[in-house]
């Protein structure tokens, strides 16, 4: 059976460690150039844990999510006030080294994107480029991957065929799995069941629930039925603000905000 913890760079803290928010948002505001897109989000992530992120389109979502392993870094005239902490270090400060720290995340976006190479290379190019294995290792680490992305199956016998050959639920789970090569400690997925057809999804839905077991994982979704099915928490914005956040269940059923509660109602979208 394969075992996550393989993949998980998180597992070697201490339990004191273990107990603390892996993130801490504090205040986040964010501009791109002259407006102002996030307004004082504040909200801690958890380990393990999945915290999906609801509200209408442009409400910042997918900006806070970018926001949290700094690929807003390189829009022009952006800019943000605040404070992020990853295991208590403020990820913006002079000692931090932006691409190492890009790597303590996967990142997988809406539109499969697996690069024109072959299934193997795919996995195997981040592990190399990053030294997170020895090459000698190599093929066990990309059989792992695609294990834990529930692929290795269904391409163990064509790791030479170009990733773009694969079907499109099945390049999105290759993007998982490229994203775990890796080794992070937290995965990003901006919409990653928005271009793929429903068996799809419930293979990534499914992918989503393992993968929390060992790795703090933040969904940007639509859905909110997916929300509902793989999320331990919720965080819903509005208008760059944080109105809401709170376990599944009671967001779902009780909503303390008077929009987020009208959202869930379907009164707007």
């Amino acid at each position: 059976m394969f075992d996550l913890d393989q993949l998980s760079a998180a597992d070697a803290r201490g339990a004191e460690a273990a107990d603390a928010p892996l993130m801490q948002v504090r205040d986040l505001e964010f501009w791109y150039g002259a407006k102002k897109v996030l307004h004082g989000v504040t909200f801690d992530l958890r380990r393990r844990e999945c915290l999906a992120f609801i509200g209408p389109s442009g409400c910042g979502k997918s900006t806070v999510l970018k926001c949290l392993n700094r690929m807003q870094d390189e829009v022009r005239g952006a800019r943000h006030a605040g404070r992020i902490l990853f295991d208590g270090q403020d990820v913006h400060g002079a000692d931090v080294d932006p691409p190492l720290y890009r790597r303590r995340f996967g990142w997988v976006a809406q539109k499969p994107n697996p690069f024109a190479w072959s299934v193997y290379e795919n996995i195997a190019y981040g592990a190399r480029l990053h030294g997170v294995v020895p090459e000698g290792e190599m093929d066990a680490h990309v059989q792992a991957c695609l294990e834990a992305a529930d692929l290795w199956k269904e391409v163990r016998d064509r790791l030479d065929i170009s990733g773009l050959d694969l079907s499109g639920g099945q390049q999105q789970r290759l993007c998982i799995a490229r994203a775990l090569s890796t080794k992070p400690e937290a995965l990003l997925m901006d919409e990653p069941c928005g271009s793929i057809d429903p068996v799809a999804t419930a293979h990534v839905e499914a992918l989503i629930q393992g993968l929390k077991r060992r790795l703090a994982v933040v969904v940007v979704t639509h859905n909110m039925e997916q929300a509902k099915r793989v999320a331990d928490r919720v965080a819903f914005f509005r208008l760059g603000e944080l109105r809401e956040i709170g376990e599944t269940r009671q967001v779902f059923e009780a909503p303390q905000d008077a929009f987020c509660a009208g959202y869930l109602r379907g009164d707007y979208g």
